[in-house]
């Protein structure tokens, strides 16, 4: 069974930097687009960033010139950079991704389990 695993969360204060990761749990033959999103206590889950298969990019207002996302085709991974985190960032962090596991298999949506990031002020 193919699981979406996010790792990277953690605390930092204000200002800190955290790189997220987002992986599949087992081999497969490749992953297409992929969202980050967030999930705050009391608020609706928000996507923050997405990236095409071809590594087009874009992010919500919020995160713009402060978080990247980026890709690593050849292991399957996807990466978002958080620099100059503030407390309002704070939240679960899920990716989202559609993945294909062979090469004849059709590509198919995952969630992750979600990593907690906590900013402290």
């Amino acid at each position: 069974q193919v699981q979406l695993v996010e790792s990277g969360g953690g605390l930092v204060q204000a200002g800190g930097s955290l790189r997220l990761s987002c992986a599949a749990s087992i081999s497969i033959f490749s992953i297409n687009g992929v969202g980050w999103y967030r999930q705050a206590p009391g608020k609706q889950r928000e996507l923050v960033a997405a990236i095409t298969s071809g590594g087009t990019t874009n992010y919500a207002d919020s995160v713009k010139g402060r978080f990247t996302v980026s890709r690593d085709n050849a292991k399957n991974t996807v990466y978002l950079q958080m620099n100059n985190l503030k407390p309002e960032d704070a939240a679960v962090y899920y990716c989202n991704a559609d993945l294909k596991k062979t090469y004849y298999s059709s590509y198919d949506n995952y969630w992750g389990q979600g990593t907690q990031v906590t900013v402290s002020s």
